[in-house]
Order: structure tokens, then C-alpha cells, then sequence
């Protein structure tokens, strides 16, 4: 999959395309359905299969005090966006001057004269444009004026629950993991580094792991099942993200207890990444480190149980 990361960069003879406009934050089932068209038709019409995102995304540009936190970094949201078969992703860069484009202007100077779309596909809610006057009735409209089709696709619910990158992050804010899951068609990881500082040597003996600083989405505070990839590696695991009340002054981490652990090679730019399978338990604080430390023989007691019937389901 080719990656432009300009304008400039796409070659005069790269089109026709087939293209959608988007944050593609998450890239849930709702986005892998459209992209799935979007490459079936470029197949059949011997074109390209191109996804338009912006970097960084719009709202950290228009509203910069949303403290907006991604479902998907841009790099993991590449690797899943190359996993559904597109020819092409362009990481559009979001200025002051594409947002005072009018929804003409876009349609016109991007999407036809630099992408040579002959067929947008894009959600019900699409808006483009200057403070976002277009929708999809408008690109339609202009659809019709400069020659590319457009198909508008309906809301996407699940078991009664809409899939949007919106109502997933609000799942997470609230430990709805599983639920989160289900919606994004795969389960949602945080991918970071081990802590540094800790005096990592070539075999690292300890079963836990705490994680560098994150910056995007993690679920609300409290203990999860997880699987850890810690390079090549897979382990079960137990994860608790939080403040650890129980040592007293607050002191945020996210901290996985390796359940089939044996040494491993770790250095500080080892990958390690976070699987939330179900979510245990809040957070709370213990009157002493016993208790905590019999809470937490209690929840990889559960953890192995899950675990157990995983592997018997699997096995069926």
C-alpha cells in the first residue's frame, strides 16, 4: 500500500480512484465494510482503492481543547487500513487552509482534480467542507456536475449498538472492552514501550511489566484479562491500569502481571502491546499490601479460569 503524505506526491497518472474521506479512527467494522466495496469496485473497474485521513485528525486543529484521545495512532491505523487491501492511503495534512476550502472547492481542487475520483464512498453523516456545510446530498450534487458517483451507506448497528469510532471510545471510557471488541471487529491493544529507568538487563527476570508513558485512548482505570505481545512473545496476563491507591500518593501506570511468564530478552525499545480481553474489576484502594496482594491472587485466579475455557472453545 503506498502512503502519500502530500499532495504534491500523488503521481498526475495515479487515477482514476475509488475513494472515501475520513478519520478511519479505529477502522471498526463500519469502516472495513465501505473499504471492502471500495476495493471490490477498484477491482472491477481496473482503478485504484484510495482512503483519505487527515494528520493530525480535524478536531485536534478546530478544537484543540477537546483533549481528543485516538482509538488507533496513526501508524497502527495504517497497518489496519494496508490490511484491507488498499492500493493507497493519503495522510492529508490538516491546515487552516484546507479547512477554509468550501465544499465546492474541496469536491472540485481534491477530491477530482488531485485524486481523479470517478466514485466516492462515504457514511450517512459525512460533512466536508468550511466549517462543515457539505453532506452527502451536496457531493451528490456536485457528483453529478463533475463526472464521480457517490455512494452514501447507512448507519451500522450491532446488537442494537451503533459502530462509530465515537460510541467506542465512550465504551472504553467506561471498561466496555468486550463490548468495544464486537464493534471493532477485533480486540482493542495499546502498543508502547517498557518503562525506562527500570534497569533493564539482557534477561529480564520479574513478571511484570509496566508501560511507558500513552498517549492516546486507554480504557477506564482498573483491572483487565489481557494478552501482552512483548516482542515475539505472547504471554496471559493480567493488567491494572490506574493510580495504585493502595502505595499511597497516586502514581498513574499500566502495569501487566505476566501469568505464563518465563525470562525473556527485554530492553527499553522492546514492543509491547496490550490486548483487553473483559475488564475484572475497579481500581479501589486496600488497607494493606496482603490485602491487595490476596485481591490480586484472586483475579489471575480468574484470569487463568478465562484463559481455560478459552482454550476449551477453542479446542471443541
Amino acid at each position: 500500500m503506498q502512503v502519500f503524505h502530500k499532495l504534491e506526491g500523488i503521481p498526475d497518472n495515479f487515477g482514476p480512484t475509488l475513494l472515501s474521506v475520513g478519520n478511519f479512527d479505529g477502522v471498526h467494522r463500519a469502516h472495513q465494510h465501505v473499504l471492502a466495496e471500495i476495493v471490490r469496485g477498484a477491482k472491477e473497474r481496473k482503478a485504484k482503492a484510495m482512503a483519505v485521513t487527515f494528520e493530525p485528525h480535524a478536531a485536534r486543529i478546530l478544537r484543540p481543547d477537546s483533549d481528543l484521545k485516538l482509538l488507533t495512532p496513526t501508524p497502527e491505523k495504517l497497518r489496519l487500513l494496508a490490511a484491507t487491501g488498499l492500493d493507497a492511503v493519503m495522510l492529508l495534512p490538516f491546515t487552516r487552509d484546507l479547512s477554509l476550502l468550501t465544499p465546492r472547492q474541496f469536491a472540485e481542487r481534491i477530491l477530482k482534480k488531485r485524486f481523479h475520483a470517478c466514485e466516492i464512498h462515504e457514511g450517512y453523516n459525512f460533512r466536508f467542507g468550511h466549517k462543515a456545510a457539505g453532506d452527502t446530498a451536496m457531493l451528490t450534487e456536485y457528483g453529478h456536475e463533475m463526472g464521480f458517483a457517490v455512494k452514501v451507506y447507512p448507519e451500522m448497528k450491532l446488537r442494537g449498538e451503533t459502530v462509530s469510532s465515537s460510541h467506542i471510545r465512550k465504551l472504553l471510557s467506561t471498561g466496555g472492552v468486550s463490548r468495544a471488541r464486537h464493534l471493532l471487529g477485533r480486540t482493542f491493544s495499546i502498543l508502547s514501550t517498557p518503562g525506562r529507568g527500570r534497569g533493564y538487563g539482557a534477561k529480564y527476570t520479574v513478571p511484570t511489566i509496566n508501560l511507558s508513558r500513552y498517549e492516546e485512548l486507554i480504557p477506564k482505570d482498573g483491572v483487565y484479562i489481557t494478552r501482552a505481545q512483548v516482542g515475539t512473545e505472547c504471554f496471559d496476563s493480567v493488567t491494572n491500569v490506574g493510580n495504585r491507591p493502595t502505595f499511597g500518593a497516586d502514581s498513574f501506570a499500566i502495569e501487566t502481571h505476566l501469568l505464563n511468564f518465563h525470562p525473556i530478552e527485554l530492553v527499553p525499545e522492546t514492543e509491547v502491546e496490550i490486548f483487553f480481553l473483559q475488564r475484572l474489576r475497579d481500581e479501589i484502594k486496600f488497607p494493606s499490601v496482603d490485602a491487595l496482594r490476596e485481591q490480586i491472587a484472586r483475579d489471575v485466579k480468574q484470569a487463568r479460569r478465562y484463559f481455560h475455557l478459552l482454550k476449551s472453545a477453542l479446542n471443541t
